[in-house]
C-alpha cells in the first residue's frame, strides 16, 4: 500500500509557534502498519482522523488497531464519519477511549494553543445512506458555538459538502475533511464522483479558499471501488503563526 505525503502550509492567527499535524482520512479497513510506517520521519505533534476510520459492522478491528497504534505515538483526535454510524456500535465511544484516542463528537479539545473541534456526520443510526442523496445536516448549534471561540481553531469535518452550506460563512480558519476519496477516479485531471456531491465534485482533494483541506485519504481499493489516477494520501499540515 503506497501512501503519498501531501504537504500543506498555512498561517493561523492565535499561534505563537509552528505546529505540524498529520491527517489520516477514510482509513476504512486498511493496514494500520502501513499508516504508521508512512508517518515515520514526519514527526507530527498530533494526528487527526476526520472520520471513516472504521468501515462496517464486522470489520472494525483494524480501525481500532489504527487508533491504538497512533495514540501510543502521538496525541490522536478523531471525529465521526458516516461509516462510524453505519457500524452501529453502542459502545463506540468507550472503545475509542480504550485506544487512547480522543473522540470529538460535536466537541472540542485543546492542543497547546490550538482548539480542535469535531463536527460529527449528520447521519444517525438506522438512516439509509444513499450516495447520490444530500447529506443530512450537522449539529449547527455546535458549529455556531465553535465558530465563536477565540484563538487558533481547526475543525475536523468528515463531509466536505458541508463547507459551502454550513461552514464557509463561519469564523473557522481551517477545516479538514475526507469522504470524497479524491473523487475515486481522476481522469484528465478531473475528479469523477464523490458521495454527497455527485458527478465532478467541486471539493474532492486539495486546499480550497485557504480554509478547507480535503484529503484524498486511504479509502477505496478492491474491497470497495478501485481508485484510478488517485493515490492514497496522508495530509501533513504545517501551521505557522500569522
Amino acid at each position: 500500500m503506497k501512501i503519498e505525503l501531501i504537504a500543506y502550509s498555512l498561517s493561523m492567527r492565535g499561534l505563537t509557534r509552528p505546529l505540524r499535524l498529520a491527517a489520516v482520512a477514510d482509513f476504512h479497513n486498511g493496514i494500520p502498519e502501513a499508516v504508521c510506517e508512512a508517518l515515520e520521519g514526519v514527526d507530527p505533534e498530533a494526528v487527526l482522523l476526520p472520520g471513516d476510520f472504521l468501515h462496517k459492522t464486522g470489520e472494525t478491528e483494524r480501525g481500532f488497531a489504527l487508533l491504538s497504534h497512533l495514540a501510543a505515538r502521538y496525541p490522536t483526535y478523531c471525529s465521526l464519519g458516516n461509516h462510524e454510524v453505519k457500524c452501529d456500535l453502542p459502545d463506540l465511544a468507550e472503545r475509542i477511549k480504550e485506544t487512547g484516542a480522543v473522540l470529538l463528537d460535536n466537541d472540542t479539545a485543546t492542543l497547546g494553543e490550538l482548539t480542535v473541534g469535531g463536527l460529527s456526520t449528520g447521519y444517525r443510526r438506522g438512516m439509509l445512506q444513499r450516495r447520490t442523496h444530500p447529506t443530512p445536516p450537522p449539529d449547527r448549534l455546535f458549529l455556531s458555538q465553535f465558530s465563536q471561540l477565540t484563538g487558533a481553531k481547526l475543525l475536523l469535518c468528515h463531509h466536505p459538502e458541508y463547507y459551502p452550506r454550513y461552514i464557509r460563512e463561519k469564523e473557522i480558519p481551517l477545516t479538514v475533511s475526507g469522504h470524497a476519496h479524491g473523487g475515486q477516479w481522476v481522469l484528465f485531471g478531473h475528479a469523477i464522483f464523490a458521495p454527497g456531491q455527485g458527478l465532478f465534485p467541486p471539493f474532492s482533494a486539495g486546499l480550497y479558499e485557504d480554509r478547507l483541506i480535503v484529503s484524498r485519504g486511504l479509502g477505496g481499493g478492491p474491497a470497495l471501488v478501485p481508485r484510478i489516477g488517485n493515490p492514497y494520501e496522508i495530509s501533513v499540515i504545517d501551521l505557522w503563526p500569522q
